[in-house]
């Protein structure tokens, strides 16, 4: 035991002289000017420790794969401290062989390629057999142009060479097979070209989001930086972004292989779907930045604020770290800080969601009872994708990666093994989706990355509590993805954390299915109390746009009452063709500040808003969608004077309307109407032209209809449009 103390402590003194200095280890390490042979000797004995470069083989880069065999499952990475490696913008050698293959537990036990040097194929002599895939478009284009037949003659010692429709299949000296395995994916790569094009159908809310948030795209290019670094480093995939304002598309130049171009342009599709579903691209910095808790006791904030500074701190302690990890204290939510902390403050993400809200500020913990109190059955996967328990809280953390570079999730996985967390990765189309901890005792949790070009699509928030972000160097400070601080929503930072607290939330987009699923999850299975009615918050339009339209699901509560009200009233046979959200900021201020004005004047400060139906036709359907219900065009020919007319009956709307010439279809605005005091008339008085002194409004009875008349402007704002057909 003492010999081999004594021998280790001069193994470790050797090394750390070797390592003093570059040009020492470079004169260490001279090559023979006979290294064909030296290499071919060594090739020998050696023969299973030949790799080859990823980046060749069209995986990723600075990754080396043992090339003996079908699977390319046995990878490795070459010695920082080798004269033959690379910086990472540089390429790597194609075929090395390395003496050593040894494996670093501080890197996830990976592989380490050290007293290695470079071969050439033609110096291999044992034989080996290699498959790789192909799908249908790769085997035409290998078909086509005599591109196999020209490799089989001009590879023909191969012992074998095979296309069928698994794959190629190889047999035949190593080096030999390289070369033909190079040859075959080099004349895959082709160059594919589409373009990012408006298909929707015109004189919709889908035509007009996607429109408007292409002329975004095509301005900030720049958004799709991540993800074209993340197809080059991964699948050494070339994608270029040419955007022509002229034409309103987004050209995108692919060079790859036919199977990764497949996998690209999906990306690209299924990132135009939510494009069109967006009311409004998302600017990145378009919510609340990180501030501090407003407040005078300032005591109430210190534990939030510890919580914070356990995430985003970028000066946390190595030490410190490992306590939240593997001390005596550590617990599942502190090992989850620990990872939040290496995404926030080494990787540049911005924690969001549910971690934020139940943890850093709640400090609330859950536990299923029962059978599933065992953390094993924590985990529920659905279509193979993990996720957590229900009743587990905290059950996952919600990051958005950074905008302006390539996440590794191979040297975040890295990260995480040094504090002894396992990580395994569910790669999506445009995210990870991580399963962290798996088999700790703590119990495991998900992790969920997202890439910055959705991000930026993702402009709804189902609750207040929901909207909570932390960001790197913000060590006290909580920030809000979107803002609702400011009117109508007039949300607080402090009112957030004061409704987690005690937990209630208020929902702030109009309920459906899937809202439904998430309210049953917080209401009785978490035990938090809805606050009000829905309070849907819908982002504000481009600057250059007055407004935006939103489409309002039809498996939403409001969109099946609304259709319940038409199709009761005017008829079985109506049809709704669509339901939207109108956001217009100026008429909302304008009608906000209308609001506290008539709150003033009526008693208990209700200003009476009521939702009241108004039927319209031609240009009154845009200008009021745009300018509000302005009373220059007010009705002069209606039973009470000159106003704004509006019902709670929709058959009485419905007589307003006008089909269109195209398609046929009407339009009725479902808009919220501040009626304040209401003077009840049963006869006509057509000279008025503003309320009774002492009152707000009118409401007039007449044939059966009750009628709500304002004068002023303000007084109304549209809320919803509704599109609809009859006979």
């Amino acid at each position: 035991q003492h010999n081999l103390r004594q021998a280790l402590r001069r193994y470790s003194t050797l090394q750390r002289a070797f390592d003093l200095s570059v040009e020492y280890r470079k004169e260490a390490q001279v090559q023979s000017k006979n290294w064909e042979s030296i290499a071919k000797s060594l090739l020998t004995g050696y023969s299973d420790q030949l790799f080859a470069s990823m980046r060749e083989l069209n995986g990723r880069s600075h990754v080396f794969v043992r090339y003996s065999g079908t699977t390319d499952d046995d990878i490795a990475e070459m010695d920082f401290n080798s004269t033959l490696s690379r910086k990472t913008f540089k390429i790597p050698p194609a075929l090395i062989l390395a003496r050593d293959v040894r494996y670093s537990t501080s890197i996830r036990a990976k592989a380490i390629l050290s007293f290695i040097g470079v071969i050439k194929p033609q110096w291999t002599q044992h034989v080996i057999e290699r498959q790789f895939p192909l799908n249908t478009d790769e085997e035409k284009c290998l078909s086509s142009n005599n591109i196999f037949t020209k490799a089989k003659s001009e590879f023909s010692h191969l012992n074998n060479l095979l296309m069928d429709n698994t794959g190629i299949h190889l047999a035949g000296h190593a080096g030999t097979i390289f070369n033909a395995e190079l040859y075959f994916r080099q004349q895959m790569i082709q160059e594919f070209r589409f373009k990012l094009e408006n298909h929707s159908k015109p004189n919709t809310s889908e035509y007009v989001n996607l429109e408007r948030n292409l002329e975004y795209v095509m301005s900030n290019p720049k958004i799709f930086l991540p993800m074209i670094l993340r197809w080059k480093n991964q699948k050494q995939v070339k994608i270029e972004i040419n955007p022509s304002m002229s034409s309103k598309t987004c050209e995108v130049v692919v060079k790859a292989r036919p199977s990764d171009y497949k996998l690209v342009q999906e990306e690209f599709n299924a990132f135009l779907g939510w494009l069109r579903d967006c009311a409004v691209i998302r600017h990145p910095e378009s919510g609340v930045s990180p501030r501090l808790l407003r407040g005078r006791d300032r005591t109430l904030y210190r534990e939030i604020e510890e919580r914070i500074s356990h995430i985003t701190d970028p000066d946390r302690t190595t030490i410190d770290l490992y306590k939240g990890t593997k001390g005596a204290q550590a617990t599942r939510e502190t090992r989850m800080e620990v990872v939040a902390h290496i995404a926030v403050c080494k990787f540049s993400c911005r924690v969001e969601g549910g971690f934020v809200r139940d943890w850093v500020v709640g400090k609330v913990t859950s536990r299923p009872a029962g059978p599933s109190s065992d953390p094993k059955t924590w985990i529920v996967m659905n279509k193979s994708i993990p996720s957590i328990h229900k009743e587990v809280v905290p059950s996952d953390l919600d990051c958005h990666l950074p905008p302006d570079g390539y996440f590794d999730v191979e040297s975040f996985r890295d990260e995480l093994h040094k504090y002894g967390i396992t990580c395994k990765v569910y790669p999506l189309k445009w995210r990870y989706i991580l399963l962290i901890d798996e088999e700790a005792q703590t119990g495991p949790f998900t992790m969920d990355l997202i890439e910055p070009h959705v991000v930026l699509t993702q402009d709804r928030i189902d609750f207040d509590v929901s909207n909570l972000s932390l960001e790197k160097g913000y060590t006290r400070e909580l920030g809000m993805r979107v803002d609702i601080e400011r009117r109508p929503y007039s949300i607080e930072l402090e009112t957030i954390v004061d409704n987690i607290a005690h937990k209630r939330f208020r929902i702030l987009r109009p309920i459906d299915h899937f809202l439904n699923e998430r309210i049953h999850k917080m209401t009785e299975i978490r035990g938090w109390k809805q606050l009000g009615d829905p309070f849907p918050v819908v982002p504000n339009p481009d600057p250059k746009y007055p407004s935006v339209l939103v489409a309002l699901r039809d498996s939403s509560l409001l969109y099946k009452d609304l259709q319940k009200q038409l199709t009761g009233t005017i008829g079985s046979t109506t049809q709704i063709v669509s339901i939207e959200e109108v956001k217009n900021p100026l008429l909302e201020d304008s009608y906000e500040s209308m609001k506290s004005i008539i709150a003033r004047q009526c008693p208990s400060f209700d200003p009476n808003e009521r939702h009241l139906f108004h039927g319209t036709k031609g240009p009154g359907i845009d200008g009021i969608r745009d300018y509000g219900f302005d009373d220059r065009y007010y009705s002069k020919e209606g039973n009470w004077g000159h106003g704004a007319y509006f019902a709670d009956n929709p058959k009485k709307s419905d007589n307003y309307t006008h089909p269109d010439a195209t398609d046929q279809t009407r339009v009725m605005y479902y808009s919220k109407v501040l009626l304040g005091i209401e003077s009840r008339q049963t006869n006509a008085n057509k000279e008025l032209a503003s309320a009774p002194r002492g009152f707000h409004s009118v409401a007039g009875t007449l044939g059966g209809y009750n009628e709500y008349i304002v004068y002023r402007f303000g007084q109304a704002l549209p809320y919803l449009k509704i599109t609809y057909k009859r006979p």
